[in-house]
């Protein structure tokens, strides 16, 4: 089978098209043939080797995956061979970035059934990591204020709609050119933060502060003055720490996404119920995936790309 593959950490040259064994799954394993899987930032960051994800070499990536179920290990239950399925695999193992991937059949869901089975691979980790942060780290309810900051990346928009579907009010930071697409989202104050500081604009003080962007430290922790007393700070910039106010009470989360099935069937379902929108910004074939690494590095990838097989 086809493959993008690295045997040793570097730059995105490390890359190669290579021709793989198709795998076989074992006890607890599916095989799928895989319709996508998607590019995520922390794919370069495994690559690089600046990730502390104890990476299997050599190693395919592409964590977020969909595609068909193609054979069965021993003791899998719930799944047939022909089930469309969407995961977020284990990010040390082989990815999708291939024709097939084995996987570990609790990693799997039905996939929605609302749009086209390779687009799918669009949403597992990112919704995921908008939720975790939101409602299992920030607690956010209905009713309560919450600033995202770094709103126009794709899980900022995956956030907004989450938290105002939740009944939350939403202030988020966007540049101009993803401005109309974090009010499309359900923003209720969308603040340009290439001219204006979200501490100027907000008329209120927020329960919880979701950053989302590489903002500079120094300005992070003036963010934390738009937090209420008893708030938190949620962030998902795993490699600058995220600043509190112990003195007021506003506690500090730091995210890094996590599998968990239940949510993801249940983001699966929102999906499928028209209440939660799968960005898709480009799909390219598998070959050119070491060329999106490279582009990545030079920091222009924007929007959600998925790799087709």
């Amino acid at each position: 089978m086809r493959a993008v593959q690295f045997r040793e950490v570097g730059g995105p040259e490390v890359l190669r098209s290579v021709e793989l064994d198709q795998p076989t799954p074992t006890a607890g394993q599916v095989r799928i043939r895989v319709a996508a899987s998607a590019y995520n930032a922390a794919d370069g960051g495994m690559r690089g080797g600046f990730l502390p994800i104890p990476v299997q070499l050599p190693h395919v990536p592409g964590y977020d995956v969909s595609g068909t179920v193609d054979a069965l290990g021993d003791g899998v239950e719930g799944l047939a061979v022909g089930d469309a399925v969407v995961g977020f695999l284990p990010m040390e193992r082989d990815g999708g970035a291939a024709e097939f991937v084995v996987a570990p059949a609790e990693a799997l869901v039905a996939a929605p059934t609302s749009l086209p089975l390779a687009d799918a691979a669009a949403l597992p980790s990112v919704a995921l990591t908008a939720w975790q942060a939101l409602f299992d780290e920030g607690q956010l309810r209905a009713g309560q204020r919450v600033l995202i900051v770094g709103a126009g990346g794709v899980v900022g928009k995956y956030a907004v709609q989450l938290a105002a579907r939740a009944g939350a009010i939403v202030v988020a930071t966007a540049s101009p050119r993803s401005a109309e697409a974090v009010r499309v989202a359900g923003a209720h104050q969308v603040i340009d933060h290439t001219t204006t500081d979200p501490l100027d604009a907000l008329d209120g003080q927020v329960d919880v502060l979701l950053n989302l962007a590489p903002i500079e430290p120094e300005q992070f922790a003036a963010d934390v003055a738009a937090v209420r007393d008893g708030g938190i700070v949620v962030s998902t910039t795993a490699f600058m720490a995220t600043p509190g106010d112990d003195a007021r009470g506003v506690r500090a989360a730091t995210v890094f996404v996590l599998p968990n099935r239940e949510r993801l069937t249940e983001l699966v379902s929102l999906v499928d119920a028209g209440e939660l929108t799968v960005e898709v910004t480009r799909r390219i074939p598998l070959a050119e995936l070491p060329a999106l690494h490279a582009e990545a590095e030079a920091g222009r990838v924007a929007g959600k790309v998925i790799v087709l097989p």
